[in-house]
């Protein structure tokens, strides 16, 4: 990519490599025009994620510069930070942040791969929080033989992609994680839009042919399922993920995802390319993971262009309450084993077994009787990621009991009685834009 001047915004992040064996990054971050007393908070959740996570109990050594003098850093509560500082007078911030979570919500770095969201190392500028934030990521000889991909907007960046990237206020800035490190890497086009799919721990056995092109069908079908013959409201699409020996998950993002699989469960290189891979069965870790891919993705639209109205502008400070979870969640739920059926990655048989054994969870759970799904939502914040030995009898998972799992609600693409038709309407009158959902409004 042809290289161009550094984009000038008032609020600018360096993000580098401080100690990869103490799981250290170094952030800077300068304010061009501080107020005066400038506050600067973490976010203390990160959006997908319904708990409480208290990132800035892992950031230390906070020091400001304001003309070459060091300025006094007050601590306000747990996440907030006011600076001594005068108005109008660039100041600087410097920090670091501990990353050793190897999950998807937070930030992660050792010596052989880095990953963070920005909910975790960049601090919110109070006042500032909806102008242009830059983003550099730099490297150095920790990151030797290491790429960086994020779904950013890249302005200034090598073959490598370290360097300069813009998010047009912070809410961008946070929903777009960075992965850093070697990787395998492969692209697709899905919709007329490029995607992309890096996979970090994956051997060299890994069948990445078969996985792009399942991966591709997913995206088609989800994107034909939301617009027709239209185009996607992004114009590129990012999978990162990440094989483990052990690990599951995943979380949303406006244009990619950070995943989280067994190594196991990817696919592999057949002794022969003239063998053709046995069919799919409810049971394999590999229909697992495509599972997972179609949730994601299926959050592009319904959470992150269609959402609650309490989401329309979050609060990260505090945790933002909503009863329409088993909605965004539940319904996703729902058709993410059902586009691996219209994809053609399962048959008949495979979908219902798999339906059947969402089914039985649900049975199996006594909290049904107890929870509204509607109270599971508004109580994800204490309850969902906080399970103990009587979860299962007072709760009930949003992600798995909603009417949807009632009846027979596909009578057919189509027809207007049909689920699809139901999700496809709210999203129809928002016009493809980011428009919240009230509460209620949705009539089921």
């Amino acid at each position: 990519m042809p290289k161009r001047p550094a984009a000038p915004t008032g609020v600018r992040f360096t993000v580098s490599v401080q100690d990869a064996n103490a799981h250290l990054f170094a952030v800077t971050l300068v304010i061009e025009q501080p107020a005066k007393n400038q506050r600067v908070s973490l976010p203390v959740w990160i959006p997908g994620s319904y708990l409480v996570r208290e990132f800035s109990q892992h950031l230390q050594d906070l020091q400001a510069w304001q003309d070459g003098r060091p300025v006094e850093m007050k601590q306000l509560d747990k996440h907030q930070w006011q600076a001594d500082a005068a108005a109008g007078h660039p100041l600087e911030l410097q920090y670091a942040v501990y990353a050793f979570d190897a999950s998807v919500r937070t930030a992660f770095l050792d010596s052989t791969r880095g990953f963070f969201n920005a909910t975790s190392l960049c601090l919110r500028v109070t006042g500032q929080e909806d102008q242009p934030q830059s983003l550099e990521i730099v490297a150095s000889p920790a990151t030797q033989g290491w790429n960086v991909v994020t779904g950013l907007p890249a302005h200034s960046v090598d073959a490598a992609g370290f360097g300069h990237y813009r998010a047009a206020d912070y809410d961008e800035l946070a929903d777009c994680p960075v992965e850093m490190g070697q990787f395998w890497n492969g692209q697709f086009t899905a919709g007329g839009v490029e995607h992309r799919f890096v996979i970090s721990g994956a051997g060299a056995w890994l069948d990445g042919e078969r996985l792009i092109d399942d991966t591709r069908r997913i995206c088609e079908a989800q994107i034909a399922f939301w617009h027709g013959d239209g185009a996607p409201p992004f114009s590129n699409y990012v999978f990162m993920l990440h094989a483990s020996a052990d690990g599951y998950g995943g979380l949303e993002h406006r244009n990619s995802t950070a995943l989280i699989c067994q190594r196991a469960d990817l696919p592999r290189l057949r002794p022969s390319t003239s063998d053709k891979p046995a069919a799919l069965k409810a049971t394999d870790g590999y229909t697992t993971l495509l599972g997972l891919i179609s949730h994601e993705y299926f959050h592009t639209w319904n959470v992150k262009r269609l959402r609650p109205a309490e989401f329309k502008r979050y609060d990260y400070a505090a945790e933002n309450y909503t009863e329409l979870l088993w909605f965004f969640e539940g319904f996703t739920s729902y058709y993410d084993d059902l586009m691996l059926r219209r994809a053609g990655l399962i048959d008949d048989a495979t979908y219902l077994q798999l339906v059947a054994k969402t089914i039985n969870q649900v049975q199996q759970t006594p909290g049904r009787h107890v929870q509204s799904v509607a109270q599971a939502s508004f109580d994800a914040w204490v309850k969902y990621y906080r399970m103990h030995e009587n979860t299962p009898n007072a709760t009930v998972s949003y992600y798995t009991t909603h009417p949807a799992r009632r009846g027979p609600h596909h009578t057919g693409r189509g027809d207007a009685r049909s689920l699809d038709t139901l999700q496809g309407r709210p999203h129809a009158r928002s016009r493809s834009a980011a428009r919240a959902q009230a509460p209620g409004q949705t009539q089921l």
